[in-house]
């Protein structure tokens, strides 16, 4: 899924960025409107992230033109302009959801992951479920269930546990999760992979230091035994 990020302040939008794009989003940034409207002309996000307060184009400038391109997309504001006016006048023009500066990297994907499952949704509903063992997976979601569990997942996570799951008793090498997953561009990585894999385990795994669902081929890649 692409993320167009809209944000003046070089280290925000850089940080946005890197928390992005570790959750398994594409990320397109802009560091003012007029560049945002740009980018999402020749880009075509599947949603947005707006600051209001830019040089060239504001962030409520923005929102009209994309909104005027796209209806649906789905827009968020982050901004410092906390007034209920603010607020207010985002929503009129459109925005699905509105973050007031200063902000937790927990609160941001929450809430970015709650757009991007209606966006998912709406984007894709042919997808799907999926049973890896207890695990369901609902891609449209982007979530699992066991039991009354609910656990919440990245669409770079979905990548990999659909992968897996299409290809049962098969090891499936770095490069090719990779490629999967992150996608052609992506210079690979090993400890990347290794270190994305140990944290979907801790969510997705009864034991995740004897998974069940991904399991380790030493040398060789990554396996689902399906049985």
């Amino acid at each position: 899924m692409k993320v167009l990020v809209a944000e003046d302040d070089r280290l925000t939008r850089e940080g946005l960025v890197e928390v992005l794009e570790a959750e398994g989003y594409t990320v397109i940034a802009a560091p003012d409107g007029q560049e945002a409207i740009r980018l999402f002309q020749r880009e075509s996000p599947q949603f947005v992230c707006l600051d209001i307060m830019m040089p060239s184009r504001s962030g409520y400038e923005a929102c009209r033109s994309i909104r005027a391109i796209s209806p649906d997309v789905p827009i968020i504001f982050i901004s410092a302009k906390a007034e209920e006016i603010d607020r207010l006048v985002g929503f009129d023009l459109g925005a699905d959801d509105f973050i007031v500066k200063p902000f937790s990297v927990r609160e941001v994907v929450a809430r970015i992951r709650a757009v991007a499952r209606r966006c998912t949704a709406k984007q894709h509903p042919q997808v799907p479920d999926f049973q890896m063992h207890d695990l369901h997976v609902v891609p449209s979601e982007l979530r699992a269930r066991r039991g009354e569990q609910m656990i919440e997942l990245s669409p770079r996570d979905v990548a990999i546990l659909q992968l897996l799951f299409l290809n049962p008793g098969k090891v499936l090498d770095r490069n090719l999760i990779f490629r999967h997953a992150w996608g052609e561009d992506y210079f690979p990585n090993s400890r990347t992979l290794d270190q994305h894999i140990s944290q979907l385990r801790k969510r997705i795994e009864l034991d995740p230091r004897n998974p069940r669902i991904i399991q380790t081929i030493h040398g060789a890649g990554y396996r689902f035994d399906s049985e």
